[in-house]
């Protein structure tokens, strides 16, 4: 059998387009006189959907592109497309994740999704049925075992501890299927790429069958999708890998004869370049899907903006690219010059606007209600307010995207002004923590300095008070990164942290702000998921909560 696997960019509810996509690899599937063309997972949707699939417009749509390409199939070429079905049982939730076989025009076969997960960023029992006996599909022949997504994550030979009772691969080859196939949306986690390919080679040599693993690439919202779709033989050899985030169309005939060499396209090689790759499909898949070309945010010389300008400049294009410097009293020199130096190397517009009259102007009319009270964080947060003003006036006049430019670390324990730099339609780095963010640098100059080499090097600073640097407010980045992914990574109490070797003073410090700023967090900007554990959709955790018992320790 010749298969070609289609690994495509979908826009959610784009269903015109998505089928323009999805004809387009048709016809060079026809070309190539494949058999099976196959898509990832609600390709017909995009993926996920969410509550759109409450509304029957949007289920009836998803119905009909699945008939139309249906219509595309041939005798000789059939077509394999996940979609949403609806649910014919009068009890259960009212859909179906499932997947059409289409074959000499009509749909002639389908399968339903049996695991369901509802933990992180997926919440699909709120919506599916699972579906019931995990069957091979008839084609050609060939007894197609298809599974979707999550279906192949639950072997026992390779999870410790499993989700679910149910494993369909093993049922599926149990029942006689020739072939493998796992249509997939699958978000990328900097662990996930390596994670994949281990667990389809151990399902293909378990089984001794070869096993095909489709994947979606592009971004919807925060979630980025990797593609880096990957096939392995009954021995357990990867024979097929397509590219990661970007577009692919790999033709690959089953089983391959002894000559037939393997089809490997070139991946990231490492977590930085990964994370970047990641950075840059979701900036730029947000904005051209959202409808903007050009961005804006400030460019303060610090470390965070100019990863965040290396990002866009690559996302969006160096001429759709405004970095603003908004200088007060306590900018210094050098952050302006390392802010032009940079814009300069990228090609990207660049702009100062000086602040401090305005921020002036603030205080004098908030003098009399503050008479008699002592600057405080206040006024430095002023400052923040007011470039959050500025840059928002910028993208409103212009159409631009606003970015905000802080970090993981910082948002994770707070430390970021509320309407001031968290301003912004887009958070770009939300997923990266501090000390990943110089990684990330580093990894950009690798070839020739991009980021000036005094941005890597200068302690970080918000710069709202004379000579402040983070270190004043929060432990050193190389102790309090430790401790968030300890904290949120793996939900470690304080107590598990301490007996790390970590300071029980500073870990009780860093727990309570990391519990005080979820109200921060809840009206931070989206941004681009890249770890197992983002802030956002896949963290819920309450705001008004008493989080004392989990902050104190049990000794204290």
């Amino acid at each position: 059998m010749r298969l070609a696997l289609a690994q495509l960019n979908y826009r959610i509810g784009a269903f015109d387009s998505n089928l323009a996509r999805m004809r387009a690899a048709v016809e060079r599937a026809a070309a190539a006189r494949a058999d099976l063309v196959v898509f990832s997972e609600m390709a017909a949707t995009g993926y996920p959907p969410r509550d759109l699939l409450h509304h029957a417009r949007f289920v009836d749509l998803n119905l009909d592109l699945v008939h139309r390409l249906a219509a595309l199939s041939t005798a000789d070429l059939g077509i394999l497309v996940g979609y949403v079905d609806r649910n014919p049982s009068v009890e259960g939730r009212p859909l179906l994740n499932a997947a059409a076989l289409c074959h000499d025009g009509r749909i002639a076969g389908r399968y339903v999704k049996v695991l369901l997960p509802t933990y992180d960023v997926f919440d699909e029992d709120r919506y599916f049925e699972p579906g019931g006996a995990a069957t091979p599909v008839a084609f050609k022949g060939t007894k197609l075992g298809v599974t979707i997504c999550e279906d192949v994550w639950n072997d026992r030979d390779f999870w410790p501890v499993r989700r679910y009772h149910r494993d369909p691969v093993c049922e599926l080859a149990e029942a006689g299927a020739d072939l493998l196939i796992n249509i997939s949306a699958s978000p990328f986690t900097l662990t996930k790429p390596e994670l994949r390919r281990r667990m389809i080679t151990q399902e293909a040599a378990k089984h001794g069958r070869y096993f095909f693993y489709l994947n979606q690439v592009g971004a919807n919202d925060e979630l980025v999708f990797d593609g880096h779709s990957i096939g392995v033989d009954p021995a357990g050899r990867e024979v097929l890998r397509a590219r990661d985030f970007a577009e692919d169309f790999i033709v690959v005939d089953v089983p391959l004869t002894s000559g037939d060499p393997a089809v490997l396209r070139d991946v990231s090689t490492s977590d930085e370049e990964s994370a970047y790759r990641a950075l840059v499909l979701g900036l730029g898949d947000y904005a051209r899907k959202c409808g903007f070309t050009d961005a804006v945010f400030g460019l303060s010389g610090g470390i965070d903006s100019a990863l965040t300008a290396c990002v866009a400049a690559e996302a969006l294009g160096a001429d759709h690219v405004l970095g603003v410097a908004l200088p007060s009293r306590y900018s210094t020199p050098h952050s302006l010059t390392d802010a032009e130096t940079l814009a300069r190397t990228l090609g990207i517009q660049y702009r100062v606007i000086p602040i401090d009259a305005i921020v002036q102007s603030h205080l004098d009319a908030l003098a009399p209600s503050f008479a008699g009270r002592p600057e405080d964080v206040t006024e430095e947060n002023l400052q923040a307010r007011t470039r959050g003003a500025v840059l928002m006036a910028l993208a409103n006049k212009f159409g631009s995207l606003p970015l905000s430019t802080g970090n993981k670390s910082e948002l994770a324990v707070g430390y970021c002004t509320i309407y001031g730099d968290m301003c912004g339609g887009f958070a770009v780095l939300n997923d990266v923590p501090k000390l990943l963010v110089y990684r990330l640098a580093h990894w950009i100059n690798r070839t020739r300095t991009i980021i000036p080499p005094s941005v890597l090097t200068k302690p970080p600073s918000a710069e709202l008070r004379a000579g402040q640097v983070d270190t004043d407010t929060l432990p050193p980045y190389d102790v309090l990164d430790p401790i968030l992914d300890a904290y949120v990574g793996r939900d470690l109490d304080a107590d598990a942290i301490v007996a790390l070797g970590v300071d029980r003073v500073v870990v009780h410090d860093v727990v309570r702000r990391i519990n005080r700023a979820e109200f921060k967090r809840r009206q931070a900007a989206p941004g681009i998921k890249i770890s197992t554990t983002a802030f956002g959709v896949g963290r819920r955790y309450p705001i008004a909560a008493d989080y004392r018992a989990l902050e104190a320790g049990r000794d204290s």
